[in-house]
């Protein structure tokens, strides 16, 4: 079958213009969009609709638990996808940013807590079926040299959606005066046309990515038929997957461990910080009152800031990680980050409390990027979806035993003090940086050819 576009090694793979990058990695925006809508409003929907503190993180289980099904899944799937327009990648864009946009525009309309909390497992899994093709999709485009720019790219449209997603229901409520409040079980104005755009924005986005950027057919094409045609069946399938598990690089094994510890700490600040900052800062647990809906709106800036700076932070990390490695580079942020989260415990001022998220920022940027480009440089180019999927389960084990665990805690623990979740977060964090020590990084580029994308990066303001 031939698509175009010839089969090319994975060592003579050509180096992208920055347009090319820029056309491959916009889908993230859309998708971020709406994983950050998700992220920074769900909590408060489901508080709206009577959710009690020690059950939200049981609810927010459908997001890690979609993860761990959906992404290893996908990632064999397109593994072993390949059409002559379509490709490898693209189709599962397409579906996930369907079904995706579909979820934004029925979760703001639920009006009981059970709508909100299967949509939630849907939107979920519709985001996992975008993003995790997504990751692969750098492996398969782009030379080694090339792979740490894209995942800062992709980091940048990440950041970049998320800004915007996550102040609209702030803008809409102090710009447009369209309310923030409404009666008990109700979800008000501002929240529901926040995401109503993204649904819109959602699929807009993923969209361009699909029909402007094309990909390469396997190297071997008569040999990954072959490959094919011995692991049809969904129970080889299973067995292949199993089999990939216990056979991960060991590059990958030591970067799960620096994974649990990040993840739980991520996890931990979207699902309690609406209701600690509510608590902490604006002093109320009332979910009617106006003072809730204003803490509610002020964590959409908070947000909005730690994804602003992970936008900036993309063009930056690359350099650093040129002059001390990928690996020394996420210690550090990580370890700021952590100390960012558990300064949110200290402070009541809410304007502070965006100083705290500027560290929040630089690790958010470098869990999108640094974790990734290390892992690419140690995959097999004919199963990197797949591991990317697998790579996955070190997201969502760590968030599955938060949900488990932190509404118990904050319970009968933290006396129902839900700020005390944030600072298990930092700490937890911290411990995350530290782990990077035991990493084994497989650097396959150089400080130059690193330092060259950088400043390829930087013409993107010119775009």
């Amino acid at each position: 079958m031939s698509s175009g576009i010839s089969a090319i090694p994975s060592s003579v793979k050509p180096r992208l213009s920055i347009g090319q990058l820029f056309n491959m990695s916009f889908g993230f925006f859309g998708i971020q969009f709406g994983f950050a809508l998700q992220n920074a409003n769900v909590s408060r929907i489901f508080q709206t609709l009577g959710a009690e503190l020690d059950k939200i993180s049981i609810l927010w289980i459908a997001a890690p638990f979609t993860g761990l099904v959906v992404q290893p899944i996908i990632g064999y799937l397109s593994d072993r996808t390949w059409h002559p327009w379509w490709g490898r990648r693209r189709p599962f864009f397409f579906t996930g940013a369907i079904l995706a946009s579909i979820a934004l525009f029925l979760m703001p309309n639920s009006y009981v807590l059970w709508m909100a909390a299967v949509l939630l497992w849907i939107l979920d899994a519709s985001i996992n079926i975008s993003m995790e093709p997504f990751r692969a999709f750098v492996g398969d485009k782009l030379p080694p040299a090339q792979r740490t720019t894209g995942f800062a790219m992709q980091t940048f449209f990440i950041g970049l959606g998320a800004v915007i997603a996550s102040l609209l229901p702030y803008i809409f409520a102090n710009v447009f005066n369209i309310s923030n409040t409404a009666p008990k079980g109700v979800i008000p104005l501002s929240v529901k046309y926040s995401f109503y755009i993204g649904g819109a924005v959602f699929l807009f986005a993923v969209m361009w990515t699909v029909f402007t950027t094309k990909e390469f057919p396997p190297e071997d094409i008569k040999k990954w038929e072959e490959e094919k045609l011995k692991s049809k069946g969904l129970s080889q399938g299973f067995i292949e997957i199993v089999k990939g598990i216990g056979s991960m690089p060991k590059t990958m094994l030591q970067l799960a461990v620096v994974q649990f510890f990040t993840w739980l700490a991520f996890f931990s600040m979207w699902i309690y910080t609406t209701a600690g900052i509510a608590q902490n800062a604006y002093g109320t647990t009332d979910t009617t009152s106006k003072a809730f809906g204003d803490a509610g709106d002020w964590v959409g800036v908070m947000f909005m800031v730690y994804n602003g700076i992970s936008a900036l932070a993309a063009f930056l990390l690359p350099m650093l990680a040129a002059k001390i490695s990928r690996r020394f580079t996420h210690m550090i942020c990580l370890i700021l980050g952590g100390a960012g989260l558990i300064s949110i415990f200290f402070i009541k001022d809410s304007h502070t409390l965006l100083i705290s998220m500027v560290f929040v920022g630089l690790a958010w940027a470098s869990t999108l990027t640094m974790p990734y480009a290390i892992l690419a440089g140690a995959l097999p180019s004919n199963k990197m979806g797949f591991y990317m999927g697998v790579f996955n389960f070190f997201i969502v084990i760590p968030q599955i035993l938060a949900a488990a665990i932190l509404g118990f805690f904050v319970k009968h623990v933290f006396n129902d003090q839900s700020i005390y979740a944030l600072l298990v977060g930092g700490i937890s964090m911290i411990i995350g940086g530290f782990m990077n020590i035991i990493v084994n990084e497989d650097n396959k580029e150089t400080a130059k050819e690193i330092t060259e994308d950088v400043e390829q990066l930087r013409t993107a303001e010119h775009i």
